[in-house]
């Protein structure tokens, strides 16, 4: 009997890819269209599609960047219906150049010390990347609640709410 693994079988999951600039002092980030807040580069996986495939097609989709894979960071798991397995991986630019496109406003690279407001769990995963540890990590996704979502509301109520669009299916971009 073929072993899988766990992710394999997971319904929805997600790749994320993390790019340093070559002193790792800076991360790539988008600001998304339909929602805008800077984010790693990432989305859904398509179906049958290897994460570390997924990751690379994130990257230039989004970015304008062609990449590849340099190492797995982390497997995070989901918490809840708001979260989904999610990979995280480092990738190095091997071509192309930062543009925009339908699912991105602006592109940019941001010092590690000083980074844009991120929604959670951003600034954990790039905490993460940045300790460049040898194992790849396993955990939860942390900082997305119901809580923190509601929180998040009374703050922001009209980025929560294209938020809570997107995960129906709406997408608002612009």
């Amino acid at each position: 009997m073929k072993e899988t693994h766990s992710y394999m079988q997971a319904e929805k999951q997600a790749t994320y890819g993390i790019v340093f600039n070559e002193g790792r002092t800076e991360v790539l980030l988008v600001k998304r269209r339909d929602i805008p807040v800077w984010v790693l580069p990432g989305g859904g996986l398509d179906p049958g599609e290897l994460p570390e495939v997924g990751a690379v097609r994130e990257v230039e989709e989004e970015t304008g960047f062609k990449s590849v894979v340099v190492r797995k960071v982390a497997e995070y798991l989901p918490v809840n219906k708001m979260t989904q397995l999610s990979h995280l991986f480092e990738c190095r630019i091997v071509g192309g150049e930062a543009k925009t496109g339908a699912e991105t406003k602006e592109v940019g690279f941001f010092p590690l010390a000083a980074l844009p407001k991120l929604p959670p769990p951003y600034e954990g995963w790039i905490r993460d990347a940045s300790r460049n540890g040898g194992t790849i990590l396993r955990k939860k996704i942390e900082g997305v609640s119901y809580w923190v979502l509601i929180k998040l509301l009374v703050q922001h109520p009209i980025l929560v709410g294209r938020y809570l669009l997107t995960k129906l299916g709406i997408h608002i971009n612009r």
